[in-house]
């Protein structure tokens, strides 16, 4: 069955009759473009290639953080399905899985990255025939076609809160989005957000003057884009449209305009939906290969194109050390939010993104009280549904979840969600410690695809279908009794959220076998109980934090729940300090979270027990 799922090599005659391919990427910023009408940008060279090509005015990458993100562009596939959600994971692919320059090589092109990989899944061999700083079209065999793939970091949250920076951008000048508040922290940034666009404009024109100088502009399609929203807080690792939203330059030339669709105009604007998913079958179509099935995307260029859907989607799931459950989906106009775990704050404290200026002044202004609310609630729970009209919110600062008016765009967003969980066998409604155990070695998607292992139909049956909201009494009050632990723990999940829980349901579950579930039970039964109750539950939550205990995904849960009780784990400071933070056991893109997790824990602690007023 594999074997017709791949490429078939072409001939030399048929490998000289398709275009090149090039793909300049760049990292964490949104359509913030002078060709997409942005008063403060200076990009001269993308304008340029704009007026050359075609605009798409609607695009989503589906995750708003690079490694899932990269992951649905280099598989077609919605990486919650593979497991592949959470940020640095590493998940075995199925059997059946292919890069899609895996098929492009196969059929003769030559392939170069240059450089970043940095996807959520084991390689299915090799990918690249050269990915490296040293990666160049120019390293291909003679005559053979190539897709190349030049992804510059000028741009990165890194660089925007890079200092000292020599300001271009006039910081007094530039435009604040409404879901940032207007201080001088931020307005620098974005400042210098600006500064590093222009940089990558100059970078990207050196780029194509190497394109125009080889002779080889007029045979080689190009696209531009980003990875995903800007690198600042609400924007990265946030899965609005401010996230999620990236421009989408394509160049094609005159000499392969029959690859384009009936409507392409040089210079113009395309109100096509399109998501990262549509990127993997577009590149295959150009280069006259057959999309597999098992991609969800669909190719929008090339030979085998086919019609887009009118739904974008994205995600949330882990964001380094710090654990979410977020879904999103767009038509274009409206915004559909559903947060499962709303418990959970926007703004938790993430070690990376702490480090940028917004971040630590919006948090400073918040803990001095009087911000507006749409701007105090990035730091609070978070409404299980939210929907924002783009047209008239474009910032999505305004919820109509609650809207009578709105009543039938929630209705068709939120059934959309549904069927696209349902069809993607999305496996994100699980607990992360909970999918590797019960997957058990094997590639998670083997997991979701069993609805006997995985019973995602009766999740969101009881999520609620019409409400959008938890049903204490759809998951049983006593949510150790059920014998499916992902009901279980979304059992507990549904205790959270009752201001009167049991205290007796909670102790029972902070016994139960499955170990996801106990850490939701102690943490709950700490935050609840008694004196006595913590003596029993802070122990056992930092027992489970050892990596030696129930293994590396549910340590780093259990790391979770300690951070989240704050002072009241202050007489276990010793026993915290005494976890280990290194082990062999730790996977190496999961390893560096635990130190960050283990220095905030004793941090608070710290601020804690320091004197009011010092």
């Amino acid at each position: 069955m594999l074997a017709l799922l791949l490429a078939i090599p072409l001939a030399p005659q048929e490998l000289a009759a398709r275009p090149n391919i090039l793909w300049i990427t760049s990292e964490d910023h949104g359509p913030q473009l002078g060709c997409y009408g942005d008063p403060d940008a200076v990009t001269p060279n993308l304008d340029a290639l704009a007026a050359q090509g075609m605009r798409f005015e609607r695009v989503w990458s589906n995750a708003p953080v690079c490694a899932p993100a990269r992951t649905a562009l280099i598989t077609g596939v919605w990486p919650p399905s593979l497991g592949a959600q959470d940020m640095r994971t590493l998940v075995q692919p199925p059997e059946w899985l292919r890069f899609f320059p895996q098929l492009l090589r196969q059929a003769g092109y030559y392939c170069a990255n240059n450089r970043k990989e940095d996807y959520n899944l084991v390689q299915p061999g090799r990918v690249w025939d050269e990915s490296s700083a040293e990666a160049h079209w120019r390293l291909r065999g003679e005559g053979q076609p190539f897709f190349a793939v030049f992804n510059f970091t000028l741009t990165h949250e890194s660089q925007v809160r890079k200092r000292p920076h020599e300001q271009v951008h006039d910081p007094a000048k530039v435009r604040v989005p409404g879901f940032h508040p207007d201080l001088p922290e931020v307005r620098r940034d974005w400042a210098q957000y600006h500064d590093q666009i222009s940089e990558l404009d100059a970078r990207v024109g050196r780029l194509l003057a190497e394109l125009e100088d080889d002779g080889l502009a007029e045979d080689t399609i190009v696209f531009f884009f980003s990875d995903h929203g800007p690198g600042l807080s609400r924007c990265k690792r946030w899965p609005y449209d401010s996230g999620l939203r990236v421009p989408l330059i394509v160049r094609i030339p005159p000499k392969w305009r029959g690859l384009a669709a009936p409507d392409w105009t040089p210079g113009g604007l395309s109100h096509q939906l399109l998501e990262f998913l549509d990127f993997a079958p577009t590149v295959l179509s150009l280069a006259g290969i057959e999309p597999p099935a098992w991609m969800h995307g669909d190719a929008f260029l090339g030979e085998h194109t086919r019609p887009t859907g009118d739904f974008l989607h994205g995600f949330r799931g882990r964001m380094d050390e710090r654990f979410d459950l977020v879904r999103s989906v767009t038509d274009g106009r409206y915004v559909y939010i559903r947060n499962y775990l709303p418990h959970l704050p926007q703004g938790q404290f993430v070690d990376y993104e702490s480090q940028t200026p917004t971040f630590r002044a919006w948090r400073a202004a918040y803990d001095a009280g009087g911000l507006p609310l749409h701007l105090a609630r990035f730091w609070e729970p978070k409404p299980r549904e939210e929907l924002y009209d783009l047209q008239t919110d474009p910032d999505e600062i305004r919820n109509l979840a609650s809207s009578p008016a709105h009543e039938a765009a929630r209705g068709r967003l939120r059934a959309e969600l549904e069927r696209w969980l349902l069809r993607t066998r999305d496996l994100g409604l699980m607990p992360e410690a909970q999918m590797h155990a019960l997957a058990g070695g094997a590639p998670p998607a083997a997991l979701g695809a069993d609805a006997s292992r995985y019973p995602l139909e009766e999740i969101l049956r009881r999520l609620g279908r019409s409400s959008g909201f938890l049903h204490r009494n759809l998951f049983a009050t006593a949510a150790g009794e059920e014998d499916d632990p992902v009901l279980g723990w979304w059992g507990v999940i549904s205790l959270l959220h009752e201001h009167e829980a049991s205290l007796r349901n909670l102790s029972a579950l902070a016994a139960h076998a499955d170990p996801s579930i106990r850490v939701l039970a102690l943490e709950a039964l700490a935050l609840r109980g008694t004196d006595e109750d913590r003596a029993a539950t802070i122990p056992a939550l930092i027992a489970l934090c050892h990596p030696s205990a129930e293994g590396p995904w549910l340590a780093l849960a259990a790391w979770n729940a300690l951070d989240h009780l704050d002072a009241l784990a202050a007489p276990y400071r010793g026993a915290i300090e005494s976890i280990p933070i290194e082990s062999p056991l730790f996977p190496a893109r999961l390893a560096p979270n635990f130190p960050k997790l283990r220095a905030k824990t004793l941090a608070d602690l710290s601020a804690a027990a320091a004197p009011a007023g010092g």
